[in-house]
């Protein structure tokens, strides 16, 4: 998996290519939660995601619980339908902002 950040007048995106599993959960975590240290929001694109697995949803959840701790925004973007798919199944689409 690839994660290209961007920043731009207090908002991070980080956009996201390939797999987001078991071996590269870890990846994102150690660039998402920083990243509401130095933004009041945080963007993940998601536009060329492939797949996700339950350790990729984990990582989502920790982004989740970061932003409200900080008091800040976290929204997916550029959800494909077979990541939309999961996020329904599993209900995270309830839980998190999707754009």
């Amino acid at each position: 998996m690839t994660i290209n950040k961007t920043q731009e007048s207090g908002i991070i995106t980080l956009a996201l290519a390939g797999r987001l599993d078991a071996s590269t959960a870890p990846q994102l975590q150690d660039c998402l939660v920083p990243a509401f240290d130095e933004a009041d929001e945080v963007i993940l694109e998601l536009g060329k995601l492939t797949y996700v697995s339950s350790a990729g949803l984990r990582v989502l959840l920790v982004g989740l619980k970061t932003a409200t701790a900080k008091n800040a925004e976290f929204v997916l973007t550029g959800v494909s339908e077979e990541i939309m798919e999961i996020l329904d199944m599993t209900g995270f689409s309830d839980m998190l902002t999707i754009k």
